[in-house]
């Protein structure tokens, strides 16, 4: 069992070495989707094969409460309590060397979470993450996080809607543009799955001006990552969330030049003081 073989840093360093120079061959058989589900799945199994699709010598962690290698992956695994940990992936996509995944955890408690991983020569070298706390009920419109289209489709448009969802962050959620809104939404024919935000053009414009009633801000400062297939894009943006440093993950469905779903994880950046990495959030 991988929570019990491979959690002491030596150990799981040995280990993986040993694991990977044993299963280039069944590494190579697969997908890097594949490897991804088997990979987030293996935190709740236990199973060690999977571990065999991180390379040993290079893996680059992003999320910073987890140190950097795969030192850093087994003390996390290690502080799980014993049999506590979930792991549903939803969706799953890839665009070149990246895989990201739309997962339903319970990782240290209920989670959302979006997962990147970035692949050298059918390896991952490198993670990127975002989670919130999974939310107890639906949202307005009677949805959760997780729930809503999961089919892959229009994947000679990728290039094209990836440049469109640039743009639409870019004006509405960059640079606050609402008059440009209609540009990229039709109208109420927008499914939401942010907890607190109902669905359309109504809902997104209402919740904006409750927040700001508030004096709670949502402000995006830069896009880091577009990444995308077919009509599915996501983006990652850095920015802030009611005055504290926040990563803003937006899953997007593409449909005839307009956004019909959205999808998004908030999470709040810590201070540099409590990150158990330096490479960064993004």
């Amino acid at each position: 069992m991988l929570l019990n073989k491979v959690m002491k840093a030596g150990v799981l360093v040995a280990s993986l070495i040993g694991l990977n120079t044993g299963a280039m061959a069944a590494t190579s058989e697969i997908s890097n989707k594949e490897k991804v589900v088997a990979l987030l799945k293996s935190i709740e199994t236990g199973e060690s094969g999977p571990v065999a699709y991180i390379n040993p010598n290079k893996y680059i962690q992003h999320n910073l409460g987890i140190a950097d290698g795969l030192a850093g992956f087994g003390e996390a695994l290690q502080a799980l309590p014993e049999g506590s940990a979930r792991v549903n992936t939803v969706r799953v996509f890839q665009d070149g060397p990246y895989v990201f995944a739309h997962t339903d955890y319970d990782f240290f408690g209920p989670k959302i979470g979006f997962d990147i991983f970035r692949f050298e020569q059918g390896k991952i070298v490198e993670h990127w993450d975002n989670l919130q706390e999974k939310p107890t009920k639906l949202n307005p419109s009677q949805r959760s996080m997780i729930d809503g289209s999961t089919t892959i489709k229009d994947v000679k448009l990728t290039r094209h809607n990836k440049e469109f969802i640039r743009s639409f962050v870019t004006d509405i959620l960059v640079n606050g543009k609402m008059n440009k809104i209609n540009h990229y939404i039709k109208g109420d024919h927008y499914i939401q799955h942010n907890p607190e935000i109902a669905d359309g053009v109504t809902g997104l414009k209402a919740a904006l001006k409750s927040m700001a009633e508030q004096g709670v801000t949502m402000k995006y400062s830069k896009i880091h990552q577009v990444l995308g297939e077919g009509n599915f894009v996501l983006t990652v943006s850095e920015g802030e969330f009611a005055g504290k440093p926040t990563a803003f993950y937006d899953l997007f469905r593409v449909e005839n030049r307009k956004v019909v779903e959205h999808w998004d994880v908030i999470e709040t950046i810590p201070a540099p003081s409590e990150w158990k990495n330096r490479n960064g959030k993004f």
